[in-house]
């Protein structure tokens, strides 16, 4: 993928499907980047996933809720039980939440400038996005032994469409941002067949993460300040958009570590970060 100015032909369409498919995400699929889902080489290990036991972490699933939370107030739940809570509580939520999630992405389809105007450039390239392909869906998080929480606001398959984590959505506006990004990458699978795994190498992978995290609007100033905390004024944007591609390309199976991530997205980042297409500008 580059910013070359001839457009190659548009390919056929396969990838995405259309309104005759009735594919869609699992409910239980993961909900980080495509790649992820891939089946991993037999070399890469990962960390392991970290189950609840409530004598270390004082959460007990069978508690009252209310009983639970007192005792996180009360300092007697650790950060552990905290985490096991919060998936507790999604998982007894899970339908409202994927109602909620379905309203606001009914709102996107209908009124969000740039959620049509992706939808509109999807179908040029002979693709459909509809209710049937973008799915709401509960995401569990994950918490390894390396001490890292793994979660996802969405992500894109081109065997299914746009899977929405419902219960990580804050808001319509970062549903939109979500819906905006996973389209930008349905809309590169489309025009360039990308290699999400990184069989080949990651620059595919890096470039297309790059280009939808610029382009969707999640990393404009205001979502970095009031939702991040992060107020820097010189190279907010691009700080941005480098750490969520790099974030991105470290989550493939393929990637060794943060150092090959980093270097990755370095090796694509002129040709892609200037690369607005469809747009004719960085929108939001």
């Amino acid at each position: 993928m580059s910013s070359q100015s001839s457009d190659p032909p548009a390919p056929e369409a396969p990838g995405v499907p259309t309104q005759t498919s009735s594919s869609s995400p699992s409910p239980s699929a993961d909900s980080s980047s495509p790649s992820t889902s891939a089946p991993p080489s037999s070399s890469t290990q990962f960390p392991r996933i970290i189950e609840n036991d409530p004598a270390r972490t004082g959460f007990d699933p069978k508690t009252a809720w209310w009983i639970n939370y007192f005792k996180i107030l009360t300092g007697n739940i650790n950060k552990e039980g905290v985490f096991h809570y919060r998936e507790w509580r999604y998982r007894e939520h899970e339908a409202k939440d994927c109602t909620r999630c379905e309203q606001y992405r009914d709102w996107a389809f209908a009124h969000s400038p740039t959620v049509r105007f992706m939808r509109e450039k999807v179908e040029a390239l002979n693709g459909t996005l509809d209710k049937d392909n973008v799915v709401c869906r509960r995401c569990p998080a994950r918490l390894t032994d390396d001490g890292q929480v793994h979660r996802s606001s969405g992500g894109f398959s081109p065997g299914h469409g746009i899977l929405i984590c419902a219960n990580e959505i804050r808001d319509r506006n970062h549903l939109e941002d979500t819906l905006a990004h996973e389209m930008v990458h349905a809309w590169d699978h489309l025009r360039w067949k990308v290699d999400w795994v990184g069989d080949k190498d990651l620059k595919h992978a890096a470039c297309t993460e790059i280009r939808a995290a610029m382009l969707s609007g999640e990393c404009r100033w205001t979502r970095e300040a009031w939702t991040r905390g992060n107020w820097t004024l010189t190279q907010q944007f691009q700080d941005c958009v480098r750490k969520r591609a790099v974030q991105s390309v470290l989550a493939r199976p393929r990637c060794k570590d943060d150092v090959q991530a980093v270097k990755v997205v370095n090796q694509v980042w002129d040709s892609c970060f200037s690369d607005t297409r469809p747009f004719d500008e960085v929108y939001r």
